[in-house]
């Protein structure tokens, strides 16, 4: 049976107990305390001869009132079957709209929206809830999309450079064996570092990892040594300061996150005599990290696109630390798994801060809190 035949027949049921709850009590307390049989009048009634009145005994009730009883609940069960079934149907119709928008989305349509009016109540609620799903479901797919076609156009790259070198050792005798080696060399790295980016990515997005207490101050000082020879090769100042900021988390994702930030800001900087600030701050419920560089005059909306995959604010460099393109990509999918938020904005003076909120660590108790 369907869920609107069902509640029909519940209202018609419940409706139908009702009058015959009510019919009982009219036995139970009226009909039960007259007597049966012969009833003889008393005092001036007898009096007055055969003209005296009639006085019905509990036969003759019971002979007029059931079949009127039976009349009544028969109504009723008519009349809570329909209504039933009209207040069903109305109760019921913000659940046919909200049926079709998910045959809709099961379709592949995702843009349908029910938009349910009314007054907020569980219907409204769940209606508003789907709405949200679809609208956070349609830009997930559509930024899956983008990103599929992305990194197709990044991978065909290297292949066709691959291919053509090849072809030309397979036609060219007499060419340079040994440059064209340096070059095959070159360009399966970079795929092969586009390759492995793309799986920390989807790593990063899967937030299979154990959380740990993690010190973003030490992460910072980590990620600074690591690059400081590159940052001297391109003559570029890193200062860190900042205070502790516990924080919990995968320390190898926030790792990644920080050296993908202060590698950014090394590449993208001033040909010379550049700097890179990195500062770390607490807050009452979350921790900060901020990477700052000199560069070159960043448009906003330029900035406000440089989190998705494969964005680059200025030309490829084409040096070998110039990256797959998915620096802020991974960075803003590894502050999504940790509940945090990323920040983008240009500098004034040229170049770009970065800014990673998370959630704060609560006060560390133990070794149980460590390995929860």
């Amino acid at each position: 049976m369907s869920v609107r035949l069902k509640l029909t027949l519940s209202y018609a049921g419940f409706l139908l107990l009702a009058g015959a709850l009510l019919l009982a009590v009219v036995w139970v307390f009226l009909l039960r305390y007259v007597p049966d049989g012969v009833l003889v009048a008393t005092g001036r009634a007898r009096d007055q001869g055969p003209g005296a009145p009639f006085i019905p005994n509990r036969s003759d009730l019971q002979r007029a009132f059931v079949p009127k009883a039976g009349a009544a609940l028969v109504c009723l069960l008519v009349f809570g079957l329909v209504g039933g079934w009209l207040l069903a149907g109305r109760m019921l119709a913000p659940l046919t709209r909200i049926t079709d928008a998910t045959r809709w989305a099961a379709s592949g349509s995702l843009s349908h929206r029910i938009r349910l009016p009314g007054p907020r109540d569980e219907f409204r609620e769940l209606a508003d809830a789907f709405d949200t799903m679809l609208a956070r479901l349609e830009a997930h797919v559509a930024e899956q999309q983008r990103f599929a076609a992305n990194a197709s156009h990044e991978l065909r790259t290297p292949l066709a450079i691959t291919h053509t070198l090849l072809e030309v050792a397979r036609t060219d005798r007499d060419h340079d064996t040994g440059k064209l080696l340096d070059r095959l060399h070159t360009v399966n790295t970079r795929a092969m570092n586009l390759t492995e980016a793309l799986l920390s990515l989807s790593r990063a997005d899967q937030r299979s990892f154990t959380r740990e207490h993690v010190d973003l101050s030490l992460i910072a000082e980590e990620a600074t040594e690591t690059l400081l020879p590159l940052a001297e090769q391109r003559g570029v100042t890193i200062e860190v300061s900042g205070d502790l900021a516990p924080a919990l988390g995968s320390p190898a994702l926030l790792l990644q996150l920080t050296t993908n930030l202060l590698h950014n800001a090394i590449v993208h900087n001033l040909p010379e005599r550049g700097t890179v600030w990195v500062t770390t701050t607490v807050h009452p419920e979350a921790v900060a990290l901020t990477v700052e560089n000199t560069g070159e005059q960043l448009a906003p909306h330029l900035v406000a696109t440089l989190a998705e995959p494969f964005q680059r604010g200025t030309e490829r460099v084409r040096t070998d630390h110039a990256g797959v393109g998915l620096g802020l990509a991974l960075v803003q999918s590894i502050v999504r798994a940790h509940d945090g938020t990323l920040a983008l904005d240009p500098r004034a003076a040229g170049g770009l801060r970065v800014t990673v909120h998370l959630p704060a660590a609560p006060p560390h108790t133990g070794p149980r809190l460590a390995e929860a």
